[in-house]
């Protein structure tokens, strides 16, 4: 009962995105480009992500075609016209469960994630400098055995927490995250985005 309620207030808290008295948030006029920049709060973009689908939903109203996918974990539209991100153009972008990710035709994710500071926490090259020490098999070896490099990266643009006040049972932490990565299934593309999470925490800071 107590995670039903506290899961309830977080939807709410995660779609009531804050504006100017008398104003009304209205998701349609959200630029994709902006929320894929990190430029949103995170109310207001899951109040966008939440709008895209249906038959009223922003995907139709902007002529978003839906790409079958064989990542179960995406939500992938192609787009009327190209959009630029990052210096890089592209009609494609997805949606996973907490952001949005424009899906560049790039390679090497390095070419974006340098510049911004975005290190690969996936990063390989520690256990092949290891095992080539070691001498169990050459770099050529274990490059050839490994086709797929991933990187999966990030930096933390906003790291929010709202301790509960008096007579509430919860709080929130709120982090917006620049998101460089790559995956096997979009073999030659980069996804580069945003991630925008609110999380509910109890009086001791612990995640509901």
């Amino acid at each position: 009962m107590r995670r039903a309620a506290a899961l309830a207030a977080l939807l709410r808290l995660a779609t009531a995105p804050a504006g100017a008295a008398g104003e009304t948030f209205d998701p349609a006029r959200v630029s994709e480009v902006d929320a894929i920049a990190c430029h949103l709060t995170a109310p207001e973009y899951n109040g966008f992500a939440l709008a895209v689908d249906g038959e009223d939903g922003i995907a139709v109203q902007r002529h978003w075609r839906r790409i079958e996918t064989d990542n179960p974990f995406l939500a992938e539209y192609e787009l009327p016209a190209p959009i630029t991100v990052a210096g890089q153009s592209t009609r494609r972008i997805a949606f996973s469960s907490s952001a949005i990710l424009a899906v560049l035709d790039l390679a090497d994710p390095a070419v974006v994630a340098g510049p911004e500071g975005v290190a690969n926490a996936a990063d390989p090259e520690g256990l092949i400098a290891g095992l080539v020490q070691a001498g169990r098999a050459t770099r050529a070896e274990i490059e050839a055995g490994r086709p797929f490099r991933k990187f999966l990266g990030q930096k933390v643009l906003t790291d929010v927490t709202e301790p509960a006040t008096d007579g509430a049972s919860f709080g929130t932490h709120t982090v917006i995250a620049r998101s460089i990565s790559n995956v096997s299934s979009h073999p030659g593309k980069t996804l580069y985005g945003c991630s925008y999470r609110i999380d509910l925490i109890d009086r001791t800071g612990k995640r509901l």
